[in-house]
């Protein structure tokens, strides 16, 4: 099974059977997946960064001065630690949301491991992220965090679904 990065957002939008499916992919396909996604949110976030520092700092004289003189470092500066803090977050969503799935899984009595997990893991939090992003830009609250991850936790859970039942216990195993 080789899906292009396309057909992997596809899949991560609105099909769980093959979100479960990537498990078995390599790893390398899943992670340039999630690096081009993180560069796609990272340009969008930086873009609406660089205009609404313009917005927000045009009352102060000062800053706008000071800012207007070390532009050549600033915005290099703060697209590379923008990517880099997104990267360390989005990494650590996934490996935290595939913990949880690997407790679904033993509850669900399915057959998979953690680097399964992770995989599919990889794909479930697109949606939730993007709707995050969005709503980012309308002021919400906590409930906002909250709504994204149980959102993220009902994909891993219809995805889980598809994963290979255990064998029942034989006499001898139990």
């Amino acid at each position: 099974m080789i899906l292009n990065l396309y057909q992997l957002f596809k899949a991560s939008l609105m099909e769980p059977k093959k979100q479960a499916a990537v498990r078995i992919m390599g790893i390398g396909k899943i992670m340039q997946f999630i690096f081009v996604f993180i560069s796609l949110l990272t340009v969008a976030s930086f873009v609406e960064w660089s205009t609404g520092l313009g917005n927000a700092s045009s009352s102060i004289d000062g800053l706008i001065e000071f800012v207007e003189e070390i532009d050549w470092l600033l915005y290099p500066f703060a697209f590379v630690f923008l990517f880099v803090s997104t990267t360390i977050y989005h990494f650590i969503k996934i490996s935290f949301f595939a913990l949880i799935a690997l407790l679904i899984l033993n509850s669900r009595k399915r057959r998979g491991e953690y680097r399964h997990l992770w995989r599919t893991t990889a794909l479930s939090v697109t949606i939730p992220t993007l709707v995050a992003f969005v709503l980012s830009f309308f002021d919400l609250d906590f409930k906002v965090s909250l709504a994204t991850s149980l959102l993220t936790i009902f994909y891993l859970y219809v995805a889980i679904g598809y994963y290979p039942k255990k064998p029942p216990l034989s006499k001898k195993e139990a």
